[in-house]
C-alpha cells in the first residue's frame, strides 16, 4: 500500500511540475493592443452641461399653456445620446432631441406645461442619457392663479 501511495505521489509531482512555462510568453500582443483601444474608448464619456437647471414661469393663469427650452452643451468627448425624458406629472411634456449631439455641440430640450394646478406648482423632468451620471434633473415652477381670480395684492 505504501508503494502505491509513493508511486502516485511521484506521478502527480511530475504532472504538476512539468508545466513551468514562462507566463509572459503566452501574452498575445494583438490582444494587448485591442485592450488598450477598448480602455481608451471607455474613457470617452459625454457630459451634459445645462445653461440652467430650473425655469420659473412666474405667475400664470390656470389653464394657460407655457413652454420653455433648456439649452445644453455636450462638454464631454463622446457623442451624447438622450434615451429618455420623463416628467413627474402628465401636465408637463418634455421633448428631447432625437439625434446624437457631438462633443462641443449644443441643443435644447423643449418642455411644455399645460398650466394646471393651483398656487405654487413645481414639476421635475428626468433626462436619461449615456453620461457618467446616467440622468439629469430639471425643474419648472409657476404660481398658478385660478381662472377668473382677482389679481393678488392690495386693493386701492
Amino acid at each position: 500500500m505504501r508503494k502505491i501511495v509513493l508511486a502516485m505521489s511521484m506521478v502527480s509531482m511530475i504532472a504538476f511540475t512539468s508545466c513551468k512555462e514562462n507566463a509572459s510568453s503566452k501574452i498575445n500582443s494583438d490582444n494587448v493592443a485591442e485592450a488598450a483601444v477598448r480602455d481608451e474608448a471607455a474613457k470617452a464619456v459625454p457630459v451634459m452641461s445645462f445653461e440652467k437647471a430650473e425655469h420659473d414661469f412666474g405667475t400664470i393663469e390656470q389653464g394657460t399653456p407655457q413652454e420653455t427650452a433648456f439649452k445644453f452643451t455636450n462638454t464631454g468627448n463622446a457623442p451624447l445620446i438622450i434615451t429618455d425624458a420623463k416628467s413627474s406629472c402628465g401636465c408637463t411634456v418634455p421633448n428631447p432631441p432625437k439625434d446624437p449631439i457631438a462633443p462641443g455641440e449644443s441643443s435644447e430640450l423643449l418642455v411644455k406645461f399645460n398650466g394646471s394646478g393651483q398656487n405654487q406648482v413645481t414639476k421635475t423632468i428626468t433626462v436619461t442619457a449615456n453620461t457618467e451620471k446616467g440622468s439629469e434633473i430639471l425643474r419648472i415652477k409657476a404660481f398658478v392663479n385660478p381662472k377668473g381670480a382677482a389679481p393678488l395684492g392690495p386693493v386701492k
